[in-house]
C-alpha cells in the first residue's frame, strides 16, 4: 500500500448496516451489562430485556461472528473483550453513544435519511422525528437530559486540558454560551478558583447546570440562566466561549451567534471556540461532518473556514491553543474588530 492511501476495504463490508445495526442493539438493550449479571443465554437476556427469543439470538450469533460475543456448546453467551466496551460501567463509556432509545445514538438514525439531505440540503433529522433536533430535545425531557450527560461526560474528558491551555483567570467572569449541563464550567471554576462564571442556555439544560453547581459548591462562583445564543447575550464578561456550538450550525446562523457574543465581548472581551479542527487545523473529522449536516444542516470546519466566519461577524483570530489530551482539539481567540 502506497503512503496516504486508503486500506483495502470491500464494498460491500463499507456499506453494510446489519453490524452497526446489530452493535447498537445490543448497546441499547444493554446486552453486555446483563451477561456481566449472569444472564448467559438468548433466553434470559430476552426474558431481562423484553424481546423477543428467537430474533435477540439471531443478534447475539451475529455479534460472535463480528468478535464481540463468544459462544459455547450450551448456548450461553460471553463477552470478548471488544465486546466489554459495551458494558455501562466501561471507561470508555461507548455504550451510551450507541443506545438507540436516546441522545447520539438515537440522533444518528437520521442519517438512514442522508439522501434527503444531499438532494435538498436540509437536514435529515425532521425527516425522521418530524421536527429538528433542538426541538425534539426541548420537547423530550429524557432526550435532552441524556444527551446533556453524554455532552457533560465527554467534556470532563478533555476538560482538564482545555483548564491548563489558557489563562481562563485571567478573564475574571466567562460566559459559557450553550454550556449545557455546565460541566466545562464547573472544571474551569475549580481549575482557576479566583474567576467566576455563567452558563447561558435552554431551560432544561440550565436547570440541571444549577443542580450541578449547587452539587460541587460552586453555586457563589456559578449561575446558569435561560436564553438564546440568538439574542443578545449577556455584556462585559473577560469571555464568551463557544464549546461544540459553531459545527450545529450552517453558516448564516454561525455568523449570527458570533456576531452576539461578539457584541458583547466589545470592547475588552474575547470569544473562544472548542473545536476539533483536526491535528493541523484543516483537517476535521469527515463523518462528524456528515453527522452534523444530517442532523442540523451543520458542518465540521477548519480554522480557515472559522476564520472567514469570524470576519463575518466582527471577529479577528488572535491566537490558536491546543487543548484538551485529544490533539486535533483546539481553543480559537478571537477578539472583536
Amino acid at each position: 500500500m502506497n503512503d496516504g492511501e486508503a486500506p483495502r476495504i470491500g464494498l460491500r463490508a463499507l456499506a453494510d448496516l446489519a453490524t452497526p445495526m446489530a452493535i447498537r442493539v445490543a448497546a441499547t438493550l444493554r446486552i453486555a451489562d446483563h451477561i456481566a449479571a449472569g444472564r448467559r443465554t438468548a433466553a434470559e437476556i430476552a426474558a431481562a430485556t423484553g424481546s423477543h427469543a428467537d430474533a435477540l439470538d439471531q443478534v447475539l450469533r451475529h455479534l460472535v461472528t463480528t468478535g464481540l460475543l463468544t459462544r459455547d456448546a450450551t448456548g450461553g453467551y460471553a463477552t470478548t473483550e471488544l465486546g466489554e466496551q459495551l458494558r455501562d460501567d466501561h471507561p470508555g463509556g461507548r455504550r451510551r453513544w450507541l443506545d438507540v432509545d436516546v441522545g447520539v445514538g438515537r440522533g444518528d438514525l437520521c442519517l438512514i435519511d442522508l439522501a434527503h439531505t444531499v438532494r435538498t440540503g436540509q437536514p435529515a433529522y425532521p425527516v425522521r422525528y418530524g421536527r429538528t433536533f433542538w426541538d425534539d430535545l426541548a420537547a423530550e425531557p429524557a432526550h435532552s437530559a441524556a444527551f446533556d450527560a453524554l455532552m457533560g461526560r465527554h467534556i470532563e474528558t478533555e476538560a482538564d486540558g482545555v483548564a491548563r491551555c489558557y489563562d481562563w483567570a485571567a478573564l475574571g467572569h466567562v460566559v459559557d454560551v450553550g454550556g449545557g449541563s455546565g460541566a466545562l464550567l464547573a472544571t474551569l471554576l475549580h481549575a482557576h478558583r479566583s474567576m467566576t462564571g455563567l452558563v447561558l442556555d435552554l431551560p432544561g439544560p440550565v436547570s440541571r447546570a444549577r443542580r450541578r453547581f449547587a452539587e460541587v459548591g460552586l453555586a457563589d462562583r456559578a449561575k446558569a440562566v435561560t436564553g438564546s445564543f440568538f439574542d443578545p447575550l449577556p455584556p462585559g464578561a473577560g469571555g464568551y466561549l463557544l464549546s461544540a456550538v459553531i459545527h450545529d450550525w450552517d453558516d448564516e446562523a454561525s455568523v449570527a451567534i458570533l456576531r452576539r457574543c461578539a457584541e458583547a465581548a466589545r470592547p475588552h472581551g474575547v470569544v473562544l471556540l472548542l473545536e476539533a479542527v483536526g491535528v493541523d487545523g484543516e483537517s476535521a473529522s469527515t463523518a462528524m461532518d456528515l453527522r452534523m449536516l444530517a442532523y442540523n444542516g451543520g458542518r465540521e470546519r477548519g480554522l480557515t473556514a472559522l476564520g472567514d466566519l469570524a470576519g463575518r461577524a466582527g471577529l479577528t483570530l488572535r491566537a490558536v491553543h491546543p487543548a484538551g489530551r485529544a490533539a486535533y482539539l483546539s481553543l480559537i481567540e478571537l477578539v472583536p474588530v
